[in-house]
C-alpha cells in the first residue's frame, strides 16, 4: 500500500503492540490494525464499525490529505518530538452516548497532557485537511449537536474536538437496539476482557498514523512517531 496515496489520514493513541492493553484491544475487535492482511471474522456482535478503525483512541480526526505527504510525516513527528511523553489516565469501560469505549475514570481537565496533546494535533495539523469532504458532511451533520459542536464542525471538519473532545477507545457500535440487559451484558464482558490490561501502567509515548487505503477500508497504523523522553518517567522503569 503506497500510504501517500491513501482516501484518509489520522493521528491516533495506541499502546505499544507489545502493552497488554494493544493485545486486549485487538482480541476484543478481532483485528490487529498493525497488520493490513488481518482481516479476519469479528470476535464478537456490535464491533464492525470500531474493529474497522483498529483499536485506538483519537489524537486527529481522520483528514482527506492536501498537500505533501512528506510534509505531513515530517509535521507529526515535529509535534511528537517536542512533547515529552505522560503517564495515560486510569481507564475504564463506560458508556459514551450509546455505545461502550475505555474512557478515564476521572475527568481530564484542560491542563492534562492528553487533552493538551489532542488540542495540538488539532490546530497544528489542520493545515493539511482537506476542506471539502462531501461525503462526510451530511453524517456528521447528523449528530445532535450544540451550537459550538456546529461551530467545531465547521471549522475542524469534525463536532467533537478542542472544549468538546474526550478521550475515549471504542469497543462497540450503537447499542440503541439492544434491551437493558443486553447492554449491561456487554458491557460486563468488556469489564472481564479488558481487567487484567488495565491494571498495567500505560504510557503515552508516541503519535500514530492511520491510513485509510480506500474509502471504506479497514485503517491501518502506518507510522508511529515517538514523544520525547521524560526523565521522570525513565527513571521509574
Amino acid at each position: 500500500m503506497n500510504v501517500g496515496d491513501a482516501y484518509r489520514h489520522a493521528v491516533y493513541f495506541a499502546p505499544r503492540p507489545e502493552h497488554p492493553l494493544w493485545v486486549a484491544g485487538c482480541g476484543w475487535l478481532g483485528r490487529d490494525a498493525t497488520r493490513a492482511d488481518d482481516l479476519h471474522p469479528p470476535a464478537r456482535p456490535h464491533v464492525g464499525e470500531p474493529r474497522r478503525y483498529g483499536f485506538h483512541g483519537t489524537l486527529k480526526p481522520p483528514l482527506r490529505l492536501v498537500g505533501s505527504h512528506d510534509e505531513w510525516l515530517l509535521a507529526v513527528a515535529a509535534l511528537a518530538a517536542r512533547t515529552r511523553r505522560f503517564s495515560m489516565p486510569s481507564l475504564h469501560v463506560d458508556w459514551l452516548g450509546d455505545f461502550i469505549a475505555l474512557m478515564p475514570v476521572q475527568p481530564l481537565g484542560g491542563e492534562h497532557p492528553l487533552e493538551q496533546l489532542a488540542d495540538a494535533c488539532v490546530l497544528e495539523l489542520e493545515r493539511f485537511r482537506q476542506k471539502s469532504e462531501p461525503e462526510l458532511g451530511p453524517r456528521r451533520q447528523a449528530f445532535d449537536l450544540s451550537q459550538r459542536q456546529r461551530g467545531h464542525l465547521q471549522r475542524y471538519g469534525y463536532p467533537f474536538v478542542l472544549e468538546d473532545w474526550r478521550f475515549h477507545m471504542t469497543l462497540s457500535g450503537g447499542l440503541s437496539e439492544l434491551d437493558a440487559q443486553e447492554q449491561a451484558g456487554l458491557k460486563a464482558q468488556a469489564r472481564d476482557h479488558f481487567a487484567a490490561a488495565l491494571f498495567e501502567p500505560l504510557v503515552c509515548d508516541s503519535l500514530c498514523i492511520f491510513v485509510e487505503a480506500e474509502q471504506g477500508a479497514p485503517f491501518v497504523l502506518s507510522h508511529r512517531f515517538d514523544l520525547a523522553m521524560d526523565q521522570h518517567l525513565n527513571d521509574r522503569r
